[in-house]
């Protein structure tokens, strides 16, 4: 499938993820349903995987992990748990939408990776239309001052994740499905310390709740977490973050189709030149080979 097309699908799924928090806080603690998420994954999975992990190389499987905690623990673990504690889930997720710019830190600063003018100049226009998407949704809410510093732990680690996940490709990893079930069972000891820190862990026996851990796993894990593997291994992070740009205004266009969030033409604005943004990263990316 062409890369624009799986890119497509995955902002589309990643949005969801915003989305399915919003719907299943009605139904139960945020980490109760990411844990019953990565159990349902860790079971449902298995099956498929099971060939491709007993042939694994010992190392790949311990890396895969490593990153797996960072990429999928820590990022959930920091933005849900801020929601958690009363950081606005519009300022959250604009937090994890600097995953761009997360990358690019970690790769100047540890790995003296520099970037071109026109990379930096794309971010730049990314960011200032993710601002203009989110103005209306953002506001500092009522969470002590360090739970401010959860989501961008969480955007930082997973950042952390995708740049080890990228250099080291070349020295053998899992099939996008393989990496999903290894980071999901993985995850699923350190959200049992989480929640079990905060009340109960057993499942909610409720259509609600069964409904949000359905979409957390078929929509924001398989899709959006699946996708954003399967696109980094075609592709520079730089423009498989960049991309992720147009995650506010395509997660404000689920929110008014599910909970009728109005729309306004000041979203169309940032969402162009958000647009412009990835563009340039995407153009300076196909420069260089992907």
């Amino acid at each position: 499938m062409p890369l624009p097309f799986l890119e497509a699908a995955m902002v589309l799924t990643w949005s969801s993820g915003f989305i399915g928090m919003r719907f299943s806080a009605d139904y139960a603690p945020v980490y109760l349903v990411t844990l019953w998420r990565f159990i349902a994954l860790s079971i449902g999975l298995f099956p498929f995987v099971a060939r491709e992990m007993r042939h694994a190389p010992k190392s790949v499987l311990i890396r895969q992990s490593c990153i797996g905690a960072l990429a999928m623990a820590g990022y959930l673990a920091g933005v849900a748990g801020g929601v958690q504690l009363g950081v606005p889930a519009g300022l959250a997720a604009l937090i994890a939408d600097l995953l761009p710019v997360g990358v690019v830190l970690i790769t100047t600063c540890l790995f003296r990776q520099r970037s071109p003018a026109v990379v930096w100049a794309g971010l730049g226009l990314g960011l200032a239309g993710t601002l203009i998407v989110c103005r209306d949704a953002l506001s500092l809410g009522s969470a002590p001052a360090w739970a401010y510093g959860l989501p961008v732990a969480g955007m930082l680690s997973l950042a952390a994740g995708t740049v080890w996940q990228q250099r080291s490709s070349h020295c053998g990893t899992l099939t996008p499905l393989g990496m999903l079930w290894l980071q999901s069972l993985v995850s699923c000891p350190i959200f049992l310390a989480l929640q079990a820190s905060q009340g109960r862990i057993a499942p909610m026996l409720s259509a609600g709740f069964a409904a949000s851990v359905a979409w957390s796993v078929i929509f924001a894990t398989l899709g959006g977490c699946g996708l954003y593997w399967a696109c980094l291994r075609r592709t520079s992070s730089a423009r498989v973050t960049s991309v992720l740009f147009l995650s506010p205004p395509v997660t404000l266009i689920w929110a008014w189709a599910m909970f009728r969030e109005p729309l306004s033409w000041l979203m169309a604005l940032g969402t162009v030149i958000s647009g412009a943004g990835i563009l340039l990263v995407v153009n300076r990316s196909s420069g260089d080979g992907g």
